[in-house]
């Protein structure tokens, strides 16, 4: 066994399907799939206890769904980067997601190069999306901003607490930049770009880079 290999949680309620993903991965000696669950109380039960690095998350659960289930996993288990792996192709899904946390969202319909190459992606922190829902971003987003532009009283600039830098650096996240892309644009170290990613999410009260993107293409929607 594989002591680097990146630990993985499926959470999905067909169980043909379940099983079948799994023999899947067991092909790639660099993932481990550590458990299994068909409903989001024994996927949180599991988070807990064996620690996942990715979930695997499909949305049709019985009883909660797997957007609702998001946050109580993220709890479990902070650590862990969720990917939706769904049939649905529903903007008002993607979005719900990507407010709940999803690091990605792929449908059923992927390969195993790109569920692979999107679970290797998702512990690093990378975002990755199905071709078909790529397109649809846009649309959830201008969504978003609709909905937000809608509210009673104007909401107070998110970014004030932000410092110059920080502002640099969530502006390059929404346009898709990785850390390494960042610091080569801002002239500074890799390492620092990290550590400025984690204060500008924490005053940001956010879990992902992928839901200050989010926040930041809101932003210039409602301007």
């Amino acid at each position: 066994m594989n002591a680097d290999a990146i630990r993985v949680l499926v959470v999905d309620d067909h169980t043909l399907f379940r099983r079948g993903l799994i023999a899947l991965l067991a092909t790639q000696p660099q993932l481990q799939v550590v458990g299994e669950a068909g409903d989001a109380g024994a996927a949180e039960r599991l988070c807990a206890e064996l620690r996942p690095q990715v979930i695997l998350l499909d949305n049709h659960l019985p009883g909660v769904s797997g957007v609702q289930a998001l946050p109580a996993l993220k709890a479990a288990v902070p650590t862990a980067q969720v990917l939706m792996l769904t049939m649905s192709e529903s903007e008002a899904d993607l979005g719900a997601a990507l407010r709940a946390g999803a690091c990605g969202y792929l449908l059923k319909t992927a390969d195993n190069h790109e569920l692979t190459q999107a679970i290797e992606r998702a512990v690093r922190g990378v975002s990755s999306f199905s071709a078909e829902m790529a397109g649809k971003l846009a649309t959830a987003f201008r969504h978003e901003a609709e909905a937000a532009s809608t509210a009673v009283a104007a909401p107070l600039d998110p970014f004030a607490a932000l410092s110059p830098r920080e502002r640099e650096i969530v502006e390059l996240i929404a346009h898709g930049d990785s850390n390494k892309h960042i610091a080569r644009a801002l002239g500074i170290a890799e390492t620092t770009v990290k550590i400025h990613v984690q204060h500008l999410l924490r005053k940001l009260e956010l879990d992902s880079r992928v839901q200050a993107a989010v926040l930041v293409t809101q932003q210039r929607m409602a301007a």
